[in-house]
């Protein structure tokens, strides 16, 4: 558990997470000279942001009934996941919940997308550090971030991936 500014810590304390720092390397440039290099420069960003996230421990904060926090936004439920206990106190605080306890649970973001999101029964996806102005991520339900089987866009895949998409 952790008190309203992360085990003493007070929020916006300038460090920053190194998931936060990749994340801001996926925004394009004003200037864009070619889409295509522009493009494939932003996939490899972001699939080196994914690697670094499946291989980090997040925070997975629980809700009264010991299930994680969620959101559902036009059809996809989003699990709240976080970066470091600070970024937590960040979104416990902009909820209004900052004196509150938060318990949550530490696991490693592949555990989260691999087996968490399949067990959700509708499209889910990820939103870490949510709170954290300019250090936001989303991670959709889409193949390459979450398993096949659960990607909104499987089937529209399926021809390049086999049929299940996979």
């Amino acid at each position: 558990m952790i008190d309203e500014y992360g085990e003493g810590s007070r929020p916006g304390n300038g460090r920053r997470s190194r998931l936060a720092d990749l994340a801001d390397m996926t925004v394009p440039s004003a200037v864009v000279p070619d889409a295509r290099d522009d493009s494939l420069r932003i996939r490899r960003e972001f699939a080196a942001l994914l690697g670094e996230f499946r291989r980090t421990a997040v925070l997975l904060p629980l809700g009264e009934d010991a299930c994680p926090l969620t959101a559902d936004f036009n059809g996809v439920r989003w699990i709240y996941a976080f970066s470091d206990e600070e970024a937590l106190a960040r979104f416990a605080l902009m909820r209004g919940a900052g004196a509150r306890e938060w318990e949550y649970q530490r696991l490693l973001g592949a555990r989260l997308l691999d087996g968490i999101v399949p067990a959700v029964d509708s499209p889910c996806g990820v939103a870490l550090d949510v709170g954290s102005e300019g250090d936001e991520v989303l991670l959709p339900p889409v193949l390459g971030v979450v398993p096949a089987a659960v990607a909104v866009d499987a089937d529209e895949y399926a021809d390049e991936y086999g049929e299940s998409g996979q």
